[in-house]
């Protein structure tokens, strides 16, 4: 991605360079992001702007596209690439921004076309986009919906049908709805206070003190949640220090219902980047055994800078694939299996995981995940527990898995979590915990605790 010279940048002109590079080259949309703003020189205003034109419109594909195909002459994907992701561009801000005027967000498209080698089509971009603005001081919403529930939640939330499909079966049409509605909202950053460093009421006054919005969080002890204009992370007070660790409130949950004790054994089976592993560790008091397993080295080395920054003993990272190590059988007192998913609990953080959804990854995945549930529950002393946990929403990587365990491995039974912890006033019929984002304002979570013996 070519970027201008850092004085020069015009930010919806760098939307367009980074959505080429998300669409048209299969970047991630996070990664992109940052690779652009660490080439330029943006305020935090614009930065914002650029962040939020970027994701919103990701998030948005396929309701964008539904309006370019109602409102144009041809089909969004006929359009010239560089002329969609154009009127993507307008037609976001028309429908989702109230803080950009309406001749604002037509005249700066207009303009992109032209300096986009579009000028012939620059006409275009300007009749699209005043035709939509005509239709919504109508009243009518210029978006048009098919009847079928399946096709009409997908266009209206914009979402590909299968995910659509795998939530009306498990949760209903209601529930879907509030759901697509959740992941198409920015999200919040959780703060995890490391209290083997600090404490939280000092991390909030330093927060406050440098102007960050902060607000406790109610499910979780060790939690903060920040708002507003935050800046880099890595600027904020007290990361250098090992004070505090980004980490969604459902995620905190999980090393909470493990409940590692000092002294301990443990085992993270898929534990980089490291949130739950340092969680486990601080939660121990740093005192035991934790063997933190992954087999990615990138991912493995920021968990090594995470147990750095963080000053955490008790950590010793074994690279490899849980489903190969024999050396663990019948040692551990506990063991967290945080399984590799679809994500579709973090779609809001996430957006292009909604579009690289694939059923037949999904299968793939879940046969990943019988097999290291299968290997790690080897690991548990007698008496012993295993916490299974993913970030997403789908019955194949969640209630199924564990029921097909339970079915074949008799001796083993689901552990109710400790009276005194917020989950356990979640736990469903069947003893597990399914969190739903839109109910608890926290990321969409799977967790289960069995008990061996």
């Amino acid at each position: 991605m070519k970027i201008p010279a850092a004085g020069s940048v015009n930010p919806r002109q760098l939307v367009l360079l980074i959505l080429k590079e998300i669409e048209q080259q299969g970047a991630y949309t996070d990664i992109a992001l940052d690779r652009a703003f660490n080439k330029t020189n943006l305020d935090s205003n614009n930065r914002a702007l650029v962040t939020e034109l970027v994701y919103g419109i990701i998030r948005r594909r396929r309701t964008l596209d539904a309006l370019i195909n109602q409102l144009g002459k041809k089909n969004a994907h006929q359009q010239p690439p560089n002329l969609r992701l154009i009127l993507h561009l307008g037609l976001y801000q028309l429908r989702y921004l109230s803080n950009i005027p309406l001749s604002a967000a037509v005249n700066t498209s207009v303009e992109l076309a032209k300096e986009n080698q579009l000028l012939a089509l620059s006409g275009v971009v300007n009749g699209i986009l005043r035709h939509y603005i005509r239709l919504s001081r109508t009243k009518i919403d210029p978006l048009v919906l098919p009847d079928n529930p399946v096709k009409k939640l997908g266009i209206f939330y914009s979402f590909p049908d299968e995910i659509i499909e795998i939530w009306l079966q498990q949760f209903g049409e209601d529930t879907t709805a509030q759901l697509c509605d959740w992941f198409n909202r920015p999200p919040h950053l959780d703060l995890r206070i490391n209290p083997l460093t600090t404490t939280i009421e000092t991390v909030e006054t330093h927060l406050k003190q440098a102007d960050v919005k902060v607000v406790d969080l109610e499910y979780v002890c060790q939690g903060l949640r920040l708002s507003g204009k935050i800046g880099s992370i890595k600027q904020l007070p007290g990361f250098q220090e090992g004070w505090w660790t980004v980490q969604d409130s459902s995620s905190q949950l999980v090393a909470h219902l493990l409940a590692p004790q000092p002294s301990e054994v443990i085992i993270d089976a898929c534990a980089a980047p490291g949130g739950k592993t340092t969680h486990i560790a601080e939660l121990m008091q740093d005192k035991g055994i934790i063997f933190a397993c992954d087999c990615t080295s990138s991912r493995l080395n920021k968990l090594q800078a995470n147990v750095q920054r963080l000053n955490l003993k008790s950590i010793q990272i074994v690279k490899g694939d849980s489903r190969q190590f024999d050396q663990f059988t019948a040692i551990a007192d506990r063991v967290l299996l945080d399984a590799p998913c679809s994500g579709l609990g973090t779609l809001h953080r996430h957006p292009d995981i909604r579009w690289r959804y694939n059923s037949e990854r999904v299968r793939q995945l879940s046969k990943l995940q019988q097999e290291l549930l299968e290997k790690t529950a080897t690991w548990v002393k007698p008496r012993g527990v295993l916490v299974y946990s993913t970030c997403t929403l789908n019955y194949l990587e969640n209630e199924l898995i564990i029921k097909q365990f339970l079915d074949t491995h008799t001796t083993w039974h689901i552990e109710p979590p400790l009276p005194h912890l917020s989950l356990f006033n979640w736990v469903t019929p069947s003893g597990w915990i399914q969190i739903l984002p839109h109910q608890r304002q926290m990321d969409g979570f799977f967790l289960v605790k069995l008990k061996k013996g």
